[in-house]
């Protein structure tokens, strides 16, 4: 599952989000991959950032307080 959000304040800028199974190797966990790109190449997003499925409530609340 992938997702892609229009970057407010850009002309191109993308966030995508999707979920990597495995993304350092066998055995490595899952994580939620968020990537911003300025120029909309969600194949090669200039920032990234992998958080661990298990960090995700923490994280999604966190994000959701600076509302």
């Amino acid at each position: 599952m992938s997702t892609t959000i229009a970057l407010s304040g850009t002309k191109k800028g993308v966030i995508s989000i999707a979920k990597l199974e495995e993304p350092y190797g066998k055995d490595s966990g899952t994580v939620a991959s968020i990537g911003i790109s300025l120029s909309g190449n969600t194949d090669s997003p200039e920032w990234k950032v992998h958080l661990p499925l298990d960090n995700l409530d923490e994280v999604i609340a966190a994000l959701q307080a600076l509302k």
